[in-house]
């Protein structure tokens, strides 16, 4: 049981680091010990005309077992709204039991205030106007976004013999800005990747550079979606740094980003980070993959 209860621990944590990562200073923590959180959300970065703050509060049994308490605050939100919103965000949970859901939420509720804002009716109880077509996409992402349980060695020997052919030249690479905090600098890198052989085609060019070879730790993670399994080949190395490939994925899934590789490389300066390490790390990826 304690395992378990250290593990639900750990995931809400990654989950934390990434969303914070995600939304810089429209996250707040309201109570770390109490795992109190609230978003502010709103329709679109500039002028803003619909906001809300997504208040949630963390239950030792989240994500596996149960789901955040969650308060939503708008002047405008009452009644009929509420209710529609508060559905489609149960529904969302349910549809993605034991998962990590805050950035689904999120993003939902920011779909919600953009059909606000572009109605020309700025009542509160609007009716939406394209019903159906929200619905299918909805439906479309949370599919995309649940990864299939497989064998992942299966499922690379599978894919691996299928494109044995195919996909050989080496993708482009993209490399981030470097952060440096404390004499030490973190850097990402990114390609675009189908197979676990362009992976390791990257991996093998990023390793060419002496500078990169000679990083203390070069971190990365990768996910693969396969077309035909609907299902996501993914992996992660830590390179010395512990658990610092896991949070990387993690963040991956949070973004719901495939066909990708992030490496992300850090030269130690002599001066422990602590958790702020995994913060950087979390921020190099997150940029290189908004570029």
């Amino acid at each position: 049981m304690a395992a378990s209860d250290t593990e639900r621990e750990q995931q809400q944590i990654d989950e934390i680091e990434a969303l914070s990562s995600i939304y810089g200073e429209d996250w707040c923590v309201v109570d770390e010990d109490e795992k109190i959180y609230c978003i502010k959300i709103n329709d679109c970065l500039d002028q803003p005309k619909w906001t809300l703050c997504l208040q949630v509060i963390l239950p030792p049994g989240y994500p596996t077992a149960e789901p955040p308490i969650y308060q939503l605050n708008a002047p405008w939100l009452r009644g009929q709204d509420y209710m529609e919103l508060a559905n489609v965000l149960e529904e969302i949970y349910v549809q993605n039991l034991g998962e990590s859901i805050l950035y689904l939420w999120v993003e939902k509720i920011r779909e919600v205030l953009i059909e606000k804002a572009q109605s020309s009716d700025p009542e509160p109880d609007i009716k939406k106007t394209s019903e159906e077509v929200d619905e299918d996409d909805g439906d479309d992402f949370l599919l995309d976004y649940q990864p299939i349980q497989e064998d992942p060695i299966k499922m690379l020997n599978y894919i691996t013999s299928e494109s044995q052919e195919v996909d050989e030249e080496l993708p482009s690479i993209h490399h981030g800005n470097p952060i440096t905090d404390r004499r030490s600098t973190f850097q990402a890198h990114l390609a675009p990747v189908v197979t676990p052989r362009q992976v390791k085609r990257v991996l093998e060019k990023l390793y060419e550079n002496k500078k990169i070879a000679s990083a203390t730790h070069n971190i990365y993670a990768y996910r693969i979606y396969c077309e035909d399994k609907q299902t996501f080949l993914q992996d992660c190395e830590d390179d010395g740094e512990t658990a610092a490939g896991g949070r990387l994925l993690h963040l991956m899934q949070i973004l719901n980003v495939h066909n990708v590789l992030v490496v992300v490389s850090r030269w130690y300066g002599g001066i422990l980070l602590g958790p702020d390490r995994f913060k950087h790390i979390n921020n190099c990826a997150r940029n290189v993959l908004v570029e």
